[in-house]
């Protein structure tokens, strides 16, 4: 961890960039951290804030991308093989496609506030073969929202950013989950339901 903070002080975007790509594709870099740290480094005007967020962004995205071709070209057969040795179960893709089976795309946007999750949710749609588009564009959405979450934080806790991982990162998680998971319970209920309450408010 230290390693990657000193690197950061030397080239903060391009470490940004990198470990947050290389983290979603397999490697175990404690990404939050190094956001939280990128919030402080923008806090003491070393980095720019905006700057960090594009950064974070775009090196989520390309992780997912590219784990989103790896899936897609080794397929199911590949990580029932070897997927143990690769932190990919098969009871881990199969809960991952339960959750998209029940509540479809738009779990991507909240993905990736979610640890196991954000790290194979690539793989699994590279190997059912998600549209390339839609994959993109909720990766995208949900990438901005993750990194600009702790990127702001970090900045706003300054100095003190690294109270991010002694308690208050498991409880902001959690608080994120909870409303973005109400927010979808309320999306997706309001489509099922959705004829009836046009229908209730043509009759008013």
């Amino acid at each position: 961890m230290e390693f990657l903070l000193s690197f950061m002080n030397e080239y903060g975007y391009l470490v940004l960039f990198l470990s947050l790509a290389l983290g979603i594709i397999v490697l175990p870099i404690p990404m939050e951290a190094l956001m939280g740290y990128a919030g402080f480094l923008s806090f003491q005007g070393q980095l720019n804030w905006i700057g960090c967020v594009i950064a974070a962004t775009l090196g989520c995205v390309i992780g997912m991308i590219v784990s989103y071709y790896i899936g897609a070209k080794l397929g199911m057969p590949f990580f029932e093989k070897y997927g143990s040795q690769l932190r990919f179960r098969p009871e881990k893709i199969h809960s991952t496609s339960v959750w998209f089976n029940k509540y479809g795309n738009k779990l991507l946007i909240i993905v990736f506030f979610i640890p196991v999750l954000r790290h194979i949710t690539g793989y699994f749609l590279g190997i059912t073969r998600l549209p390339l588009k839609v994959f993109s564009i909720y990766s995208f959405l949900g990438s901005f929202l993750w990194v600009s979450s702790f990127i702001f934080l970090g900045k706003m806790l300054g100095p003190n950013w690294e109270l991010l991982f002694h308690g208050i990162i498991k409880k902001y998680i959690m608080v994120i989950c909870i409303i973005l998971g109400i927010l979808l319970l309320g999306v997706l209920l309001f489509k099922k339901y959705k004829k009836g309450i046009l229908k209730q408010e043509q009759t008013r």
